[in-house]
């Protein structure tokens, strides 16, 4: 009588001969075979990884359509068998696979949202859209799939439906996310009164909503009404304290605005309410920077450093604040002090850009992208080095390289 792992072996030599209904024969008849039932689903998870790191993507296929067999409501199975479809399969059958999932899981916004973005990128528009009028009556306030029926009829050119969409979304739904992106869709559109009706609109549900504080002020600025945003933003820090980037945004109006005093004034109130903030730190450093000011800008970089002595982002700046000869050393220091921070790899990569030695650079962008791989700065940057000093080719690689990474794609 042979065990379990032994007939899952069979299975992938029936596989490797070619013979995929005697694999998925052997897999229905033996994958659960002394395993206990609590167990199944990590057992048949931990059984598909192995397949798939052995290249057997029948005898993966086989076990996953088991495993949802027994458990059909899973869909965290249904998400690996649409993965495993998407880099293996055909769209036909990726296709299936989706149509079962959002079908045995009618709330799994995900599993919808993965459907009807693949039938767009088939070039299946009215696909996608029929997958998404099906997604809102299984799951009617679902925030996320109304953005995602908004962002494909907005970059289909259909912006009267987009515009109809995000008015029932605001009725139907109501979340300050969709308030937002109704002010950002007009104010793109160039209707900027119709945005700031939206982000008034929003304000009243949401008070304590940062990003609708912040796109107010920025519409303001963009009517140059320097006034207003001021008060916009005042508003703003006022209801979010916590939010950086409001104050932030509230001290380059003032440098706008040629009141330097006044920006310098508001970044220390924000360091008062948000201490050992290094975004707050570093942008008071480039307030003096932008003045002229680079010996006050040392300074102020000094004190954010005794304040925030593990900052990647201030060592980053202090190591082009070194004469071009110790930068090196400098970052071999800001390396021990961060604890390898990416953002500081990231800078080492670039002084080596800057002294020519392109293929130690290229070394140091790849170590940059391991320690922080959802780190978009560093694969921007990456990619301008490639593409001003590297091949095509080498460019290109860096943007696949990016794409597989969901947060920076």
């Amino acid at each position: 009588m042979l065990t379990r792992d032994q007939w899952l072996a069979e299975a992938e030599k029936c596989e490797t001969e070619g013979s995929l209904r005697t694999c998925e024969a052997i897999i229905k008849a033996t994958v659960a075979m002394d395993v206990e039932e609590e167990d199944r689903e990590s057992t048949w998870v931990d059984d598909v990884e192995a397949a798939l790191a052995k290249g057997k993507i029948g005898t993966a296929r086989a076990i996953l359509s088991y495993a949802l067999r027994v458990f059909p409501d899973k869909r965290a199975l249904w998400r690996r068998a649409a993965d495993l479809e998407k880099a293996h399969g055909t769209p036909e059958t990726l296709d299936a696979i989706l149509s079962q999932a959002v079908n045995y899981c009618p709330q799994a916004e995900v599993l919808w949202l993965m459907h009807a973005k693949e039938k767009w990128i088939a070039g299946d528009v009215d696909g996608a859209r029929e997958v998404l009028a099906k997604a809102f009556d299984a799951n009617p306030e679902s925030e996320q799939i109304w953005l995602a029926a908004v962002k494909l009829d907005t970059e289909n050119g259909e912006l009267d439906v987009a515009r109809q969409l995000l008015e029932r979304a605001r009725t139907v739904a109501n979340t300050e996310r969709i308030w937002m992106k109704s002010a950002v869709f007009e104010r793109q559109q160039g209707r900027l009164q119709e945005a700031l009706e939206m982000i008034e609109g929003g304000l009243k549900r949401f008070p304590k909503f940062a990003k609708l504080h912040m796109l107010k002020g920025q519409a303001l600025t963009d009517a140059d009404d320097i006034p207003g945003a001021r008060a916009a933003y005042a508003a703003g820090v006022k209801a979010c304290p916590k939010s950086v980037p409001l104050w932030i945004l509230s001290s380059r109006l003032e440098e706008r605005d040629n009141r330097a005093i006044k920006a310098r004034a508001l970044l220390e109130k924000a360091r008062l309410v948000n201490p050992k903030d290094e975004n707050l730190w570093a942008e008071a450093v480039e307030v003096e920077e932008r003045a002229g000011a680079t010996s006050q800008a040392n300074a102020v970089l000094a004190r954010g450093l005794q304040e925030c002595p593990t900052s990647g982002l201030l060592y980053s700046m202090s190591i082009w604040f070194h004469p071009k000869p110790v930068r090196k050393s400098r970052a071999v220091d800001a390396l021990k002090k961060t604890q390898d921070d990416a953002r500081v790899i990231c800078t080492i990569a670039c002084v080596f850009w800057e002294d020519g030695s392109y293929e130690k650079a290229r070394t140091w962008f790849g170590r940059a992208k391991t320690a922080d791989p959802d780190n978009g700065d560093i694969w921007a940057t990456w990619w301008k080095f490639e593409d001003r000093k590297g091949t095509r080719e080498q460019r290109d690689k860096v943007t696949e390289i990016a794409a597989s990474w969901p947060e920076v794609a």
